[in-house]
């Protein structure tokens, strides 16, 4: 029997996301009650700018005052898509003590604060639901906290930033350089005017911290992640990685250590083989790969982003925590207890691709592989071109650490021989 009071619903930010919330909220208002067990409300829309039109959204709902908002007592659910630090992380906990459950779309503060906010829900005896804080309307969150928890997460690798993977895809089938791709990206709305989270990966970032916290049942926080850009991948870059049968993304990887001791959770660009689920993956979509003992190899995949894609992980969210709401439970909260060792980059270990431009003469190549063996860095193959006394050397090497590696490249820069270290790439998913 359907309960006929409505559940009352706070939206925090009404910008592109929280429009579409709103727009669904009242479109699929029939089926949603149906689904849940009871109607939805909107009781409150908060906003920075009460004067502009927000068509299908009842003015009298707007306001500016989000903390009196929250405060209320009667809300059942807030939605915050404001994003960033403050004030969400304040307006948050302060929904969980007007006794209020909370959805989220707020990556960077999940990524930074998560563990705080799980300890303020959970003393309220509340729920904080986020699944569309990775990913957009990919499933991600719910399967690797609900449907694998009876499962051992080893690898979590994945395209988690829309607007890097048009700009390295066009990249890669047009052979355009980065700005010029970049430009492009803009210009159709896949980039921001400053696109600098995206592309010197902070987005994804933010996205790996989160979801090696889920996996591995360990806290890992945004300054726990590696970040590395890829505003220096080059066309040469994809040039030799065509050579590979390889092409470039911008991977997220989260990975348990083979003693299953410590996790790293890292985000860079890399080479990945064709064959890889990852390598087909065009234009602005996400795709995450997760490996797990039992149910061994799975790829999630679909649109990362925008306002409806987005939206639907909300309401998704929404709807669980509205039917918690309604038998008077709690769906799952933080699950950290393995507390396992959060490992630096240094001691993180994958294949890497290295160019150098060196002196075309008798000998150069003896010098650098000596270099590579004093610091315990197996060669995999050597290509090496030649012409008017100038050389172009490509090392790819076995599996070593990042600590060696960079070891290696400090000394081959101290090489006479050695002109400059072209690039350095690492190579995933084999």
């Amino acid at each position: 029997m359907m309960r006929t009071r409505p559940l009352k619903v706070a939206l925090l930010g009404c910008g592109v996301v929280g429009s579409e919330v709103a727009r669904i909220m009242t479109t699929h208002a029939d089926d949603l009650a149906a689904r849940i067990g009871a109607p939805v409300e909107l009781a409150g829309v908060a906003v920075r700018r009460p004067d502009r039109v927000r068509e299908g959204i009842d003015p009298a709902l707007v306001t500016t005052d989000a903390t009196a908002l929250v405060k209320r007592g009667d809300i059942d659910v807030v939605v915050e898509v404001i994003g960033g630090i403050e004030p969400a992380r304040t307006l948050i906990t302060t929904a969980f003590e007007h006794g209020a459950s909370v959805v989220s779309a707020n990556k960077a503060l999940l990524a930074q604060d998560g563990a705080a906010l799980h300890a303020a829900a959970e003393e309220q005896d509340k729920d904080l639901y986020y699944e569309a804080a990775v990913a957009g309307a990919i499933p991600l969150i719910r399967p690797l906290r609900e449907s694998l928890a009876g499962d051992k997460v080893n690898r979590v690798l994945g395209i988690v930033n829309g607007t890097t993977n048009f700009i390295l895809d066009k990249m890669d089938s047009t052979g355009a350089g980065y700005q010029e791709a970049l430009d492009e990206a803009t210009a159709l709305g896949y980039a921001e005017a400053d696109p600098t989270a995206d592309v010197e990966g902070f987005d994804a970032a933010a996205k790996a911290a989160i979801l090696a916290g889920i996996a591995f049942h360990t806290r890992v926080r945004l300054d726990d992640v590696y970040r590395e850009g890829m505003t220096e991948v080059t066309a040469a870059d994809f040039a030799s990685a065509k050579e590979m049968g390889c092409t470039i993304k911008l991977l997220a990887i989260c990975e348990r250590a083979a003693d299953g001791e410590s996790v790293t959770a890292r985000v860079h660009p890399a080479m990945i083989p064709l064959t890889h689920p990852l390598a087909s993956v065009r234009g602005a979509y996400n795709a995450v790969f997760v490996e797990s003992d039992a149910s061994g190899q799975l790829m999630f995949y679909g649109p990362g982003a925008g306002g409806a894609p987005t939206a639907s992980a909300v309401l998704g969210d929404l709807v669980a925590v509205c039917r918690n709401r309604l038998s008077g439970t709690t769906g799952p909260g933080e699950s950290a207890y393995a507390a396992l060792r959060v490992s630096p980059m240094g001691e993180v270990v994958t294949r890497y691709h290295i160019s150098l431009d060196v002196a075309d003469k008798p000998g150069v190549l003896a010098q650098v592989a000596t270099v590579f063996a004093e610091h315990g860095v197996s060669i995999d193959t050597v290509r090496q071109q030649g012409k008017d006394g100038e050389a172009s050397l490509v090392v790819v090497t076995h599996r070593a650490s990042d600590a060696a590696l960079n070891g290696t490249v400090e000394a081959l820069r101290k090489l006479d021989t050695v002109r400059g270290v072209a690039s350095i790439m690492r190579v995933e998913g084999e």
